[in-house]
């Protein structure tokens, strides 16, 4: 046995030349802690390499996790899409009183559709958002009429926006209501 404590065959055929060597208990936590690293991260390298139909973009509003999440599987989405939640949704990515988010969201999708090979965004405002009011006049959304109105002129900036920034992305936008229905916003 080699001073190391490691019993090694330098007999063996593949490796010999490698076991012949004395191994230290150092040198080997090394290589265990990079191998568990290994494990750890991946999940992370198989994700960037994953592809993924789409990237959606929706609201933090526990309100609608479910009603987001029952729509896409409906569309036969689950586990292929990227999935980007943040306060108002397109609101978050185009009004002025959230500047300093735009950029975080513009970066994502600009990840997705390099590591994941994204073809196109689903962005799904919702009735009744806490964002929308903080964003616009209490007499933009005051009616069903002028909040249908005011999301309607938010995803078509948000569109315009996408289509600048990446131009080969398909864009879908929706208005979701409170009890998940849709209706898609052109």
């Amino acid at each position: 046995m080699p001073k190391s404590g490691m019993w090694v065959d330098s007999q063996c055929s593949c490796c010999g030349d490698v076991l012949g060597r004395s191994v230290s208990r150092r040198h080997m936590l090394k290589v265990a802690g990079v191998a568990s690293a290994a494990l750890v991260l991946h999940p992370l390298v198989v994700c960037a390499e994953a592809e993924a139909e789409a990237l959606v973009l929706s609201c933090i509003d526990p309100r609608v996790q479910e009603p987001v999440h029952k729509y896409l599987d409906e569309r036969g989405l689950t586990g292929r899409y990227s999935h980007f939640v943040i306060a108002g949704a397109a609101i978050a990515v185009v009004s002025p009183v959230f500047f300093s988010w735009h950029k975080v969201f513009w970066d994502n999708l600009a990840i997705s559709v390099r590591s994941n090979q994204v073809k196109k965004i689903i962005a799904l405002d919702h009735r009744d958002c806490g964002a929308a009011k903080t964003a616009y006049s209490e007499a933009a959304l005051a009616t069903p009429a002028a909040e249908t109105k005011t999301h309607q002129r938010v995803l078509a900036q948000f569109r315009k926006q996408v289509g600048e920034r990446q131009p080969k992305l398909a864009v879908e936008t929706g208005l979701m209501g409170l009890d998940g229905s849709i209706e898609m916003v052109s």
